[in-house]
C-alpha cells in the first residue's frame, strides 16, 4: 500500500491545479480540470460505481456496501487545487528516505533550507521517508496527501473484501483554496449522513472548531492635486490607508494570536494619490466576537469619513464561512467514531481548533456534518512544505478504520 501511495502522490503533485481568486468560473482556473479528468479516469479503473464528474468539475464515486446490514453512508472528501499564494507549476518533489533529523537542503543556489532549527517538529521525523519541494515551488501536500489517501483506502477496500463496510462515498473538489470548494457541492446528490474531510495537518489531528470568517475590501479614494499647490487640498489616499491600518490593535495580527485568538489581517495593498486598495480577512471563533470585530471594521471607516465632506473609505465586507462546532455538536458520534478508530490504530487523538478554513465547514452549515482529519502535511502554501509517507500511511489506515468501524457500530 505505501508504495501506491507515494506512487499518487507523487503523479498528483505534478499536476499545476491552483485556484485563483479573481476568477467567477468554476473551476476557477482551466487546469483544475486536469485533476479532476485523471481523478474520474482513475476511479473508474480501481471499480468504483457511480464514478460521474459533474459540470462544476466535482467528481464523485461510491464504493458500494459489502454486508447485508443497514449501514449509514458515510463519505471521504477532499479538494484538488493549490493556492494561488505560492507557485504551484513545475512541482519537482523530492524524496529522502531514512531521514537523519538534520538539515535538508531544497535548493542550494537559492540557499533554501529545511531546518529543525527553525521547523523543529522535524526531528520526530527521523527514520522516515519525507515528501518535500526543490525550494521553487510549493509541494500540493494541501490536499493532494488528502486526495491520495483516499484513492489508496478505496482501492485496499475493493482488494480486501473480507474487510467488513457499508456504503462509501467519495467526492474530489475544486476551489477550496480560495473559500468555495463547497460552494457548487450537491449535497442530496452525495447522500451520505455524514463525512470527513481529508485536510487536515500533523498526525492525530481531528478538527471540528473553525473560524468564523469575512473577507473585506477597502477603498479609499483621494484627491489628487499638484504637489505644490496642495496645502488644505490633498487628500493623499496612501496616508488614510495608513490611519487605517493603524486604528487597529498591533497585537490581534495572525504573527501574534494562535489557539482561539482572533485577528485582523491585511493580505494585499495597493494605491496611489488618488486611490488605494487594501484586501483584509477577520477571523475569529466566537461568533460575537466575530460580530464584534466587523462592527468596529466598519467604524474604523465611519470615523475617518466623518472628518471629510465625502466618504473617501469604502468598505465591501461578506461573509465567508462559520465555525462549524454549531452543526457537529449535536452529532458527536462522527467525532467519536474517529476517537476511537485512531486509538485502535495506536494514534493519539489531538482535538483542536482549525486556525483557517475547511470545505467542512460550509458542508456541515449544509446539511453535511462534515469534521477535519489529519492528511499528513506540514508547512502548506510554500517552498518549506514536506509530507512523511508514514504519515500518509496512518491516513490512508484510518479511513479504513473508520470505514470498518461504521460497519461493527452502527450496523443493524
Amino acid at each position: 500500500m505505501k508504495n501506491q501511495l507515494l506512487e499518487r502522490f507523487l503523479r498528483y503533485v505534478k499536476i499545476d491545479s491552483q485556484s485563483d481568486p479573481e476568477s467567477e468560473t468554476t473551476p476557477s482556473t482551466e487546469k483544475q480540470w486536469n485533476m479532476a479528468k485523471l481523478l474520474k479516469e482513475e476511479l473508474e479503473q480501481l471499480g468504483m460505481e457511480e464514478v460521474e464528474m459533474d459540470e462544476h468539475g466535482y467528481v464523485f464515486a461510491t464504493l458500494p456496501s459489502n454486508v447485508d446490514k443497514k449501514v449509514p453512508v458515510i463519505g471521504f472528501i477532499a479538494h484538488y487545487d493549490t493556492t494561488p499564494d505560492y507557485n504551484g507549476a513545475g512541482v519537482n518533489p523530492q524524496i529522502h528516505e531514512n531521514y537523519d533529523g538534520g538539515e535538508i537542503v531544497l535548493n542550494r543556489e537559492k540557499n533554501m533550507v529545511l531546518s529543525p532549527d527553525y521547523f523543529p517538529e522535524l526531528k520526530k521525523f527521523k527514520g522516515q521517508t519525507l515528501i518535500t519541494t526543490d525550494g521553487t515551488t510549493l509541494l500540493g501536500a494541501d490536499d493532494k496527501a488528502g486526495v491520495a489517501e483516499i484513492m489508496t483506502a478505496m482501492d485496499y477496500l475493493l482488494k480486501h473484501p473480507e474487510i467488513k463496510h457499508g456504503k462509501i462515498r467519495v467526492a474530489f473538489n475544486p476551489d477550496e483554496e480560495i473559500g468555495r470548494g463547497a460552494h457548487k457541492f450537491d449535497v442530496e446528490k452525495f447522500g451520505a449522513e455524514w463525512s470527513y474531510t481529508m485536510d487536515g495537518s500533523d498526525v492525530g489531528e481531528l478538527e471540528f472548531e473553525n473560524f468564523n470568517a469575512a473577507g473585506a475590501k477597502v477603498i479609499i479614494t483621494g484627491k489628487s492635486v499638484h504637489p505644490g499647490y496642495a496645502k488644505d487640498k490633498m487628500i493623499n489616499s496612501i496616508l488614510l490607508a495608513n490611519e487605517f491600518m493603524s486604528a487597529f490593535p498591533k497585537d490581534e495580527v495572525p504573527e501574534r494570536t494562535e489557539g482561539y485568538e482572533g485577528f485582523y489581517h491585511i493580505l494585499s495593498i495597493n494605491g496611489t494619490t488618488e486611490k488605494t486598495e487594501m484586501y483584509y480577512i477577520i477571523r475569529d471563533f466566537d461568533k460575537e466576537n466575530f460580530e464584534r470585530r466587523k462592527k468596529f471594521f466598519l467604524e474604523v471607516a465611519e470615523k475617518i469619513n466623518s472628518r471629510f465632506d465625502y466618504d473617501p473609505v469604502q468598505v465591501e465586507m461578506k461573509d465567508q464561512y462559520y465555525n462549524m462546532r454549531e452543526k457537529i455538536e449535536p452529532n458527536m458520534h462522527v467525532i467519536e467514531m474517529v476517537e476511537e478508530s485512531m486509538k485502535e490504530l495506536g494514534i493519539e487523538p489531538k482535538i483542536k481548533p482549525i486556525r483557517g478554513g475547511t470545505d467542512g465547514a460550509q458542508l456541515s452549515f449544509k446539511g453535511l456534518p462534515c469534521p477535519n482529519i489529519f492528511a499528513g502535511g506540514l508547512n502548506f502554501h510554500g517552498p518549506y512544505e514536506y509530507v512523511p509517507l508514514e504519515s500518509m500511511q496512518k491516513a490512508t489506515d484510518l479511513i479504513v478504520k473508520i470505514a470498518e468501524k461504521t460497519a461493527e457500530k452502527f450496523g443493524k
